[in-house]
């Protein structure tokens, strides 16, 4: 794929983007309040008592609108440049966070959130995505030739290692899947040989065939062991392991083609059929009130904001730019491969949420922070070039692979 210099490569604030994204999260707030508005505590039939008394609601409501303050910050006041020469520090803050939060939590099984004040809380392991697309984006800013020697193989061996080691000590197995998958795309845009990727997907494949055994073989009793066993085989899993999954699938069918409707009295939603509607399972509730007209707008705007990331990278002449959105479409679309998936019972349950829709105020956050990444490369790319490298060579590169 040849990056030409052209009008498309010019420094603009990329509104269309901004757009796609606040329309998608206005109708995450939306799709939030459906899931948890109670009958009883709204006086009016109108949208806005309804976001107002629906306690999930309303904070989705106050993260979307702290997010164009987050964007601005992100795009105008962090320095582009300061980024790109400091990337490891960002590296080094999302790791000690990490650890702090091991360090303290006390609570058994997942550790992965923090306590802040006034009962928010932050988790860590959504940043730290962001943090490894800036530090591999460095790392690939100038070796145009990953992983073909082992200096680079121990350079990005021993950078992953930490966060995902440290992320898995918390019970995060859905975020380290998701690094897993962006560390990946990463090398595939950046030059990784093709005979070197299907090497590594192979170890992949072989040591997840040997992990399937040892859990058949066990029999352990590990809730995350199960959520893979209730996919690959719901019979060797008790009936509670796919209850969720189960609920999910028939909320999502009886919606049908146009939805029941928002806010309806005896809906699964407002009867709290499906656990975690509001969150990990948002696109339940979207498939029922919304029906698969809503789903498949729904996917059709994840769409958009992928294909118009993926056409600013491919316009981005500096590669640590270019790298920048890469990772960010990259952990995007996994988020909303995998959630889509598992809510569908097509993928694994992993606990990963559907990006702008479900609450949460830390993947809101490393979202909005991440489309602000990706307009801070846009908003400067026409001024920066890669060391050592003239723009004249730069518009001659090419996404290959070898």
């Amino acid at each position: 794929m040849m990056v030409n210099e052209s009008r498309h490569s010019r420094a603009h604030f990329d509104l269309p983007l901004v757009i796609m994204v606040f329309v998608m999260a206005a109708f995450g707030v939306l799709s939030v309040s459906v899931a948890t508005f109670s009958v009883s505590s709204s006086a009016e039939d109108t949208l806005l008592n309804y976001i107002v008394s629906s306690y999930y609601g309303m904070r989705q409501a106050i993260f979307l609108m702290i997010s164009p303050i987050i964007i601005g910050v992100v795009t105008y006041v962090i320095s582009y440049d300061f980024v790109r020469r400091r990337a490891i520090l960002f590296y080094y803050a999302a790791c000690g966070l990490l650890a702090v939060t091991l360090i303290t939590n006390q609570a058994q099984g997942v550790k992965a959130w923090t306590d802040l004040i006034w009962g928010y809380t932050i988790q860590p392991s959504e940043f730290v995505k962001l943090a490894c697309i800036i530090v591999i984006a460095k790392h690939l800013e100038t070796e145009t030739d990953p992983l073909s020697n082992m200096r680079s193989w121990i350079r990005l061996g021993v950078l992953m290692s930490i966060p995902w080691g440290l992320t898995l000590l918390q019970g995060e197995m859905g975020s380290v899947l998701v690094m897993i998958f962006v560390f990946g795309i990463m090398l595939f845009f950046g030059g990784l040989r093709i005979k070197i990727m299907f090497a590594i997907i192979a170890a992949g494949v072989s040591g997840f065939a040997l992990l399937y055994g040892y859990m058949v073989a066990s029999g352990s009793s590990n809730y995350r062991l199960e959520r893979i066993l209730s996919f690959v085989n719901p019979a060797l899993v008790d009936e509670s392991a796919t209850y969720q999954v189960n609920n999910s699938k028939i909320a999502i069918g009886s919606g049908g083609l146009t939805g029941r409707g928002t806010f309806v009295q005896g809906a699964f939603s407002q009867l709290d059929y499906v656990p975690e509607d509001w969150t990990d399972f948002i696109f339940s509730t979207i498939g029922e009130a919304f029906g698969f007209i809503g789903c498949a707008l729904v996917i059709l705007g994840y769409l958009l904001i992928l294909l118009r990331m993926l056409h600013l990278a491919r316009y981005t002449l500096d590669r640590f730019g270019q790298m920048i959105i890469i990772g960010v479409m990259a952990m995007l679309l996994f988020h909303v491969f995998e959630n889509v998936g598992m809510t569908t019972g097509l993928m694994p349950v992993t606990g990963i949420p559907l990006p702008f829709l479900s609450y949460g105020g830390s993947n809101m956050v490393t979202n909005m922070i991440g489309i602000g990444m990706v307009l801070n490369v846009t908003k400067n790319r026409s001024v920066t070039t890669m060391p050592g490298i003239t723009p004249q060579t730069q518009t001659s590169r090419k996404w290959s692979m070898r």
